[in-house]
């Protein structure tokens, strides 16, 4: 039996049913919806949802009276309490639930809280995507009836004072539909493990048993998992063992520097599809084949804000302005980055997120994301982002015939004016000046404002070699183990003090 031939709970089904509107009137059909199940919150009160209800212009209203927040400000003010146990804080009863998440920029961990009525909303967001596949014409629909993979957080929580706290990836397993459960692998008892080598060795040891059609999770831990399988059992590639796999679902990070060394694993293609699910929300997901971004989720639960990412609403330190320029979704423009505000059924409002998108296609709302608020190098004005990184990475690796799977990169004095310190993961062999000089001339051809800092106040750009084990290494030291946790592109700050530390001789 097919995933998609499964017969849906009635209560999902009507929601799935909701005609179809302009994305306009899906977003302030959202924001209602939200405001109206909280208005009886402290939150709702404090900042009067009553009124903006009753406002002709509700989404203007709601930005002139609720401040915008970072995770900071709205655990400080808000958040904390609902850790208490307080119900009806930012919305109606208590948090039971709450996704654990470092971030890529900030070391402590992150108490995102998570209610049924978010859980309810990724759950539609998701099985929308999963009806998407019936239009791919790549994908054997035999394969969409096999088991799949998904590689999670740990569906064994740890137990607060009357709450839960995990990876959202593993509170969404741990109350997945039980028409889910005969699919999903690799099952309860390797999903409850906490160790993520435990975990993997637990996975290569049952993988002969399963028939795969799909995988679900981060590049780097897939791509390490379909590894240690291929080597545990002498297998050409990975569809010796699944010659049902067919396609892959991705999130987190662009997929683009993983691309080939993963395609080294497979003995035939794959489809893959990408997914922006954080933890605070399922954000979009791509519904067609060959799409070149993801459809943002407009009528579920969140309501999305864009702040142009510039220089009039971000400060050099990414964070935002006193009063940015917050927009609707009716007002945005193609091929320009914006940071994400959203307003969830978790009780997050005007929420930073983090991330900033671009859109590729405003009649059908689809995004690309192109990187984070905190994690471009910007030292001299070269406005280098994680995207041109992300491509540059890509082209080269191609055009070398090499993989590297992970990098992080460095803003660092050097006489008198500034440089580049590139930290690259490859385990092929590679002449490091090389490699330094190509993406350097890639990332000029790809962004202007590089090419003219190269010229003059950004020196020189330097570039060291490294296993990808190394990088493994430091995640794992630093407590950022599992497909929640992805290495920054972007080191600054204490981690970046941190990452030179581990690096000197005879401490990595």
């Amino acid at each position: 039996m097919s995933i998609i031939d499964i017969q849906v709970p009635a209560s999902i089904a009507r929601a799935l049913r909701l005609p179809e509107n302009n994305p306009r009137r899906q977003q302030l059909r959202v924001l209602k919806k939200l405001l109206r199940k909280a208005r009886f919150t402290e939150f709702g009160q404090q900042y009067r949802f009553d009124e903006v209800l009753m406002n002709k212009h509700v989404g203007k209203k709601f930005q002139e009276l609720v401040p915008h927040f970072n995770y900071n400000s709205i655990y400080k003010e808000w958040w904390n309490k609902t850790l208490e146990g307080k119900p009806d804080v930012c919305w109606p009863g208590k948090i039971k639930y709450y996704a654990l998440s470092s971030g890529t920029s900030e070391a402590a961990s992150k108490y995102i809280p998570i209610t049924n009525d978010l859980l309810r909303g990724n759950k539609i967001a998701m099985i929308k995507q999963l009806l998407s596949l019936r239009t791919y014409e790549d994908i054997p629909f035999g394969s969409i009836s096999k088991g799949w993979l998904t590689l999670s957080g740990s569906t064994d929580l740890q137990k607060g004072s009357g709450y839960y706290a995990g990876d959202l990836s593993g509170i969404t397993v741990k109350k997945s539909p039980f028409w889910f459960q005969p699919f999903y692998k690799p099952g309860k008892k390797i999903a409850k493990q906490k160790d993520w080598n435990k975990k993997l060795k637990e996975i290569v040891e049952k993988a002969p048993e399963w028939d795969i059609g799909f995988v679900v999770g981060v590049p780097a831990w897939v791509q390490m998992c379909l590894q240690m399988i291929i080597e545990r059992y002498k297998l050409n590639t990975i569809h010796d063992l699944w010659p049902n796999l067919a396609f892959f679902v991705h999130g987190g990070v662009s997929f683009e520097p993983y691309k080939a060394g993963f395609e080294k694993l497979l003995g035939k293609p794959l489809t893959y599809i990408e997914t922006y699910l954080a933890s605070e929300g399922f954000i979009a997901y791509q519904d067609k084949q060959y799409a070149k971004g993801m459809k943002l989720v407009t009528n579920e639960h969140i309501f999305h804000e864009f702040v142009p990412f510039d220089e009039k609403n971000f400060d050099s330190d990414g964070e935002l302005v006193e009063n940015p320029e917050a927009l609707m979704i009716h007002e945005v423009e193609e091929r320009k980055d914006y940071a994400l505000l959203i307003s969830t059924a978790g009780g997050a409002w005007r929420y930073l997120i983090g991330d900033t998108i671009r859109f590729i296609d405003k009649e059908k709302c689809e995004i690309i994301i192109t990187g984070r608020t905190k994690q471009y190098l910007s030292l001299v004005g070269e406005h280098l982002s994680v995207e041109n990184m992300n491509k540059a990475v890509q082209q080269v690796s191609e055009e070398m015939n090499i993989s590297i799977p992970e990098f992080t990169v460095a803003g660092i004095p050097y006489d008198g004016f500034f440089a580049h310190h590139w930290y690259v993961a490859c385990n092929d062999k590679v002449d490091a000046d090389a490699l330094r000089t190509r993406i350097d001339e890639k990332l000029n051809l790809l962004n202007d404002d590089y090419a003219v800092e190269r010229r003059s106040a950004l020196k020189d750009v330097m570039l060291d070699v490294l296993s990808e084990q190394q990088f493994m290494d430091f995640m794992r030291l630093k407590g950022k183990v599992g497909g929640q946790h992805k290495f920054p592109r972007v080191l600054k700050g204490q981690m970046l003090e941190d990452w030179q530390n581990f690096l000197k001789p005879g401490t990595a």
